[in-house]
């Protein structure tokens, strides 16, 4: 895995009317983040993070929060008793693009606190 260098990217807005990625692109870029991200359907990335508590799950969602307002990239969170689900695709474009493996490479970055 070779997530330094998209993690190192910022996610760039997106203005629409760009083709969402198939395939080998979706591939190349899915080899660069934490195996326990899924690519779904072509159409979004999926992790589940667990937890001790439902604080410390409470807790790194906030960090994800803070992260999407910086990356202006904000992604569908699940909160739950010990569990995060996080689901990462691009509105606009209703599909993959390179802003998702960025955020998905960042959050891979974050301090889980008493993750499990």
């Amino acid at each position: 895995m070779n997530s330094c260098k998209l993690a190192e990217k910022s996610c760039v807005p997106c203005q629409g009317g760009v083709e969402p990625l198939k395939g080998e692109a979706i591939c190349l870029l899915a080899k660069k983040i934490s195996p326990e991200w899924k690519v779904v359907d072509e159409h979004w990335l999926e992790r589940q993070f667990k937890f001790i508590n439902f604080v410390e799950a409470l807790k790194f969602v906030n960090k994800i929060g803070c992260l999407a307002e910086v990356e202006k990239h904000h992604p569908d969170i699940q909160l739950s008793w010990g569990s995060v689900k996080v689901q990462i695709y691009t509105h606009k474009i209703n599909g993959l693009h390179e802003n998702d493996f960025i955020l998905a490479a960042k959050i891979d970055k974050l301090p889980l606190g008493n993750g499990i």
